[in-house]
């Protein structure tokens, strides 16, 4: 065991940091051996593939190629130190526009059919090497006190390491699915030599008893964590009973074959959807013919081997609630996957956490292999595998906790999963590292998704609570949503509307309609009624997210602050405002960065920026990539109340509202300017009232200048 431990040569270390300390010098040298030993860690895996097509070509229709995502870890450097101000110019515009932002699919069935013109292997790894240059140089100098916090700026290199991590992780899943021929096993990354080939000598699974009661969540330990971990909850237990280790190849093969895969019963409506649409028949890493058991292999990252039955199986959320449900009816038990409180209190049968171990507990940290192990190989009090070897799926779909606030610099990381629709991991698996082997994590994915992810099961009378509201409290997006879709007050109309049946006499084309700065998606909607296809674009991923949920055809309910702590429930149903489905069919809507945008010459005919160039830190910028998107004869259409705010633009960017050369420039007088070479304005300038509701005897009434700009 020994051997095969030491055989692992990859970089350390592997456990995430303290926050505090005595000495800042000191903290900052393990800053950057951290960073450096992440970004080595994380180039590493990449050995592992060994055709260019590995590079370029999707493991799975769902996610980007990894060519991607090998640029993606660098990028979000750039593109927070940017957006902290610590920053003043980026490194490569096109690589941090096309690599920012990644792909979360609302479905199995959600294909992404993009094509981009990707750089070159060589081109990235130039690249990163700047990056790492930049990083590194920054950690050197940046002040630093200690403890660090969400304000200082270390917090943001620690919010890249541990992006970085995650996305070790993933990229390993995504190798794990390429074609064997185009990937190549490594020697620092050694799979388990253990396992069982003998399905009958596999050992039984049996259950063992817990006595419930109060449980604490929320994060207190002095280490990095993301958003989601923060706040408290208490929960109380009832007793319950907890599987001994992971449900393993040869326990899960009972399901498969009692036919559990072809059988409605044991699967929800969800699970039938994905089955049918995937065809499974057994869980996606096995490989062979079901007919031929002892011959089946299952596929590791870089090779497949013979079915090793007693290592972890690995499903996904919906694959492990069907084998409960059938296992429940053929013990007469009422078996279930635990809730996250559940897996708490079997946590604390693991002595410490992850800064504290001077040996690994069980196969997590990168500490023994990379890949599973066997299911009785480490014991952790009375079970095995509290962490460890797979991630666990639980029944908890992921929310905030009491006291939840997002981070300024990464307001999108968890709370586009509040939605019902993403259940909790917990535990980690052997290529854990950082942040994500802490107690304290949490991590959520969509439930048909894959990871190096199992299960155990419990007896529980637990009911989980799946309500589907992700953002009723969330005051912004509240606010958005009755700004775009509530009720008309003091006579003023719908501003989104209002904007739209200004502009539409002049729009001559009627193909393509970009509106940038869309919230929760309004305007968009206006805007297919008139236009073949309308691209709804935001900056904020929560914004996003409520309009593809409106787009879906589901209602969505939101509050609105009436005094104090009173509130009152509201709801947006698409239909109240004769939105049909053929309508939402015409919309896409997408996250991006007005300020980075992707080069799409000559697309659009109508481009509707609402309330945006004085949110901007660029505008400037804005309207000269914007520009050659328009296509000639086609449309640009600015409102804006021109509230310019040093917040959201530094004052040397302003485009009006100063003096110049001791004379006043209005944003107007600029726009003309700036516009002139490429427009004509079609139409005098226009006032368009809007209100926004604060409280019940509190509103915003402003005006925004409509101004509208033809495409010469």
């Amino acid at each position: 065991m020994t051997t095969a431990q030491s055989s692992i040569s990859l970089p350390a270390p592997t456990r995430t940091l303290r926050l505090s300390g005595g000495d800042s010098e000191q903290k900052r040298t393990e800053l950057l051996n951290y960073f450096t030993q992440t970004w080595q860690l994380y180039e590493s895996l990449f050995d592992c593939l060994a055709d260019d097509r590995a590079w370029f070509s999707k493991a799975i229709s769902l996610r980007h190629p990894l060519i991607f995502y090998f640029g993606h870890t660098a990028t979000f450097y750039i593109n927070k130190l940017m957006a902290g101000r610590y920053l003043e110019s980026r490194v490569d515009d096109r690589i941090e526009a096309m690599m920012a932002i990644g792909v979360d699919e609302m479905s199995w069935d959600d294909l992404d059919d993009s094509h981009y013109d990707w750089p070159t292997v060589e081109q990235v790894r130039d690249y990163r090497g700047k990056v790492k240059s930049i990083v590194s140089e920054f950690i050197r100098t940046m002040p630093l006190t200690l403890p660090i916090d969400w304000d200082s700026p270390a917090w943001v290199i620690l919010m890249g390491i541990e992006h970085e991590r995650i996305h070790l992780e993933t990229s390993s899943v995504l190798i794990r699915q390429l074609p064997l021929a185009w990937v190549q096993p490594q020697p620092h990354w050694p799979a388990c030599p253990q396992a069982r080939h003998d399905r009958l000598t596999v050992p039984e699974n049996t259950l063992v008893a817990m006595p419930g009661g109060p449980i604490r969540q929320g994060k207190t330990d002095d280490t990095y964590g993301w958003d989601n971990e923060y706040g408290s909850q208490r929960s109380e237990l009832k007793p319950f009973k907890a599987s001994k280790m992971l449900v393993s190849n040869a326990e899960f093969y009972r399901f498969v074959a009692a036919g559990g895969y072809n059988d409605a019963r044991w699967w929800d409506d969800e699970g039938r959807g994905w089955r049918k649409f995937a065809g499974a028949q057994m869980p996606v890493f096995w490989c062979g013919d079901l007919q031929q058991p002892d011959r089946l292999r299952l596929r590791l990252m870089t090779e497949e081997v013979p079915m090793p039955w007693d290592w972890p199986a690995e499903v996904n959320q919906l694959e492990a609630a069907a084998f409960c449900r059938w296992l429940a009816d053929e013990t007469g038990t009422a078996i279930q996957l635990p809730c996250e409180a559940e897996w708490l209190q079997l946590r604390e049968q693991v002595t410490g956490d992850q800064p504290d171990w001077t040996e690994a507990p069980g196969n997590i940290n990168l500490a023994w292999w990379a890949s599973s192990c066997p299911v009785d190989r480490f014991a952790q009090g009375d079970f095995y595998d509290i962490v460890g070897n797979v991630w666990q799926w639980t029944t908890t779909p992921i929310n905030g906790f009491e006291g939840f606030r997002v981070h300024p610099l990464y307001d999108d990381f968890s709370t586009p999963t509040f939605d019902g629709k993403h259940t909790l991991i917990k535990g980690g698996s052997w290529i854990s590292t950082g942040n994500e082997a802490l107690k304290s994590s949490r991590y959520a994915f969509r439930r048909h998704f894959f990871q190096h992810a199992g299960f155990r099961y419990v007896v529980s009378s637990h009911e989980e609570n799946m309500a589907l509201n992700p953002y009723e409290t969330d005051s912004m997006v509240s606010q958005y949503l009755d700004f775009q879709y509530g009720p008309v007050y003091y006579g003023v109309p719908n501003y989104a509307a209002a904007l739209v049946e200004r502009l539409l006499p002049h729009c001559t084309q009627r193909g393509e309609a970009l509106d940038i700065g869309c919230a929760t998606g309004r305007a968009s909607f206006e805007l297919a009624r008139h236009f073949r296809a309308v691209t709804g674009m935001d900056y904020s991923a929560r914004f996003i997210d409520v309009a593809l949920q409106l787009t879906s055809g589901e209602d969505f309910r939101y509050v609105v602050p009436e005094e104090g702590e009173l509130v009152e429930y509201r709801q947006v149903r698409l239909k109240a405002f004769g939105f049909d489905p053929a309508l939402a069919q015409r919309i896409q809507f997408m996250q991006g960065d007005a300020c980075n945008l992707k080069p799409q010459p000559d697309r659009y005919d109508l481009v509707l920026a609402s309330n945006l160039i004085d949110r901007l830190r660029q505008p400037q910028r804005f309207l000269q990539d914007i520009t050659p998107m328009i296509r000639t004869g086609g449309l640009l259409a600015l409102s804006s109340p021109y509230t310019w705010l040093e917040e959201f633009t530094p004052k040397e960017n302003w485009l009006g509202g100063i003096r110049e050369n001791g004379e006043a420039l209005t944003t107007y007088q600029a726009l003309q300017r700036l516009l002139r070479d490429a427009f004509e304005e079609v139409a005098a300038p226009q006032d368009v009232p809007f209100v926004i509701r604060e409280t019940a005897r509190k509103f915003q009434h402003s005006q925004a200048q409509l101004t509208l700009w033809r495409k010469r």
